[in-house]
């Protein structure tokens, strides 16, 4: 789900009707990734409760990606939930999960599409409030034009079939597919900052900009050029 765990992530996605790959489907044989392999500023925001103990968890602003607020969401078989933060901007390109996913948008507006490409035609908007389930297997997307917050529970291990594969500016091959790096200050439509990160699945290409103001947005690759 931010940066695509979701990022889920981010990240997870609707079954808002009968989809392309088919509700319940398997997901596709590849690489499974940890459902955190994208995220930053993982915290437990239950203060580390034991599993069956009371908790309330008011909604607060989130400053990393991932607020864990039970379970354990790579626990085999073992509940949890979780609230996801997805930056202005963000892309979540075509990804599958092999269990079910239940979701709630807690804050902004969040869009989901269903299929194995991504495409802003299929995408659907998704209000505070609204309830969506992705059963196993779904292929899925999202995006989100400004900072939205979505809580995610199921049953794990919470883990991402990303279509295109997942590459970041850590790869040792990175120049390979980006064209900028990190540090390199930057100017964009959303506005100019540095390069803290960069993520790229199939066709999609984001940076993770940080403006000298601070706070943090997504970037197309093909909106950035070089201050």
């Amino acid at each position: 789900m931010q940066r695509w765990m979701q990022i889920c992530s981010f990240c997870a996605v609707v079954a808002l009707a009968a989809c392309d790959r088919g509700a319940g489907s398997e997901a596709p044989k590849g690489e499974m990734n940890s459902g955190m392999a994208a995220a930053t500023g993982v915290t437990r925001a239950d203060g580390g409760k034991e599993l069956r103990e009371y908790r309330v968890i008011p909604l607060r602003p989130m400053s990393g990606d991932v607020e864990i607020l039970f379970g354990d969401p790579e626990a085999v078989g073992e509940p949890f939930v979780m609230r996801i933060r997805e930056l202005p901007g963000t892309i979540v390109p075509p990804h599958s999960h092999p269990v079910d996913e239940h979701l709630t948008v807690v804050k902004g507006t969040w869009y989901f599409g269903l299929g194995d490409t991504y495409d802003v035609q299929r995408l659907q908007e998704l209000k505070p409030g609204t309830y969506a389930f992705a059963p196993k297997g779904s292929s899925m997307f999202g995006y989100a034009p400004e900072e939205a917050i979505v809580q995610v529970h199921g049953i794990g291990p919470f883990q991402i079939h990303w279509h295109g594969g997942l590459r970041t500016l850590d790869d040792p091959d990175a120049k390979t597919t980006f064209r900028f790096a990190r540090g390199q200050r930057i100017a964009s439509p959303r506005g100019g900052g540095r390069i803290v990160e960069g993520y790229g699945s199939g066709k999609i290409i984001q940076y993770e900009i940080e403006p000298s103001a601070g706070g943090r947005f997504m970037i197309n690759e093909d909106e950035v050029r070089v201050e």
